[in-house]
C-alpha cells in the first residue's frame, strides 16, 4: 500500500498527492493496455465491475477469457498470447494455483506489469515475475487502488 504525502489536507476535495517513488501510481499511470485475465461477461461479476471501471478511467481493457467472445464491447482472446498488441498491466481475476502459468504468458508476451487482484496470491510466481523484470502487485484491487491515487469514482 502506498503511503500519500504527509502534507496533504484530509478535508480538501483534491485527491491527496502520492508520494514520488509509488511504483503502483507509477505504472497506473503510465500504462493504456490492461489484459484482465478472467473477464467475464456476467454484470455480477467483480470482474466485470473493475474493468468497467477501468474503461471508464481511460484504459483499453482486452478480455483473456477462453469462454468469452466480446466483453465491454471488447473481442476476448483464450490467452495472452493470441492477443495482437502491447499489453502493459495483465490484471488477474484466476485462482492462486493458474497464476505460474499466468506468469510465464504475461513474461512472454512482454506485459510491464503482473496485478493480482484480492484473494489472488502465489509468492513464487511473483518473485518470478519481479525476476524477469515484471512490476508485480498481489492481492489488491486495481479499481480500490486507481480510486485511492485518482479519485475518479
Amino acid at each position: 500500500m502506498a503511503k500519500l504525502a504527509e502534507n496533504s489536507d484530509p478535508s480538501s476535495s483534491r485527491p491527496p498527492a502520492a508520494v514520488a517513488g509509488d511504483p503502483a501510481c507509477e505504472i497506473l499511470k503510465t500504462s493504456k493496455t490492461i489484459a484482465v485475465v478472467g473477464l467475464s461477461s456476467r454484470r455480477h461479476r467483480p470482474s466485470y465491475g473493475v474493468a468497467e471501471y477501468l474503461q471508464s478511467a481511460g484504459y483499453r481493457v482486452i478480455p483473456v477469457n477462453p469462454g468469452e467472445t466480446e466483453v465491454l464491447g471488447e473481442k476476448a482472446y483464450a490467452r495472452l498470447e493470441d492477443i495482437p498488441e502491447r499489453v502493459d498491466i495483465v490484471d488477474v481475476f484466476r485462482r492462486s494455483e493458474f497464476v505460474p502459468e499466468i506468469v510465464e504468458s504475461a513474461t512472454r508476451i512482454g506485459a510491464r506489469g503482473v496485478w493480482m487482484q484480492e484473494g489472488v496470491i502465489h509468492p513464487q510466481a511473483a518473485e518470478r515475475a519481479r525476476s524477469a523484470g515484471l512490476f508485480v502487485i498481489m492481492n489488491s484491487c486495481i479499481l480500490k487502488e486507481h480510486i485511492k491515487r485518482f479519485r475518479l469514482h
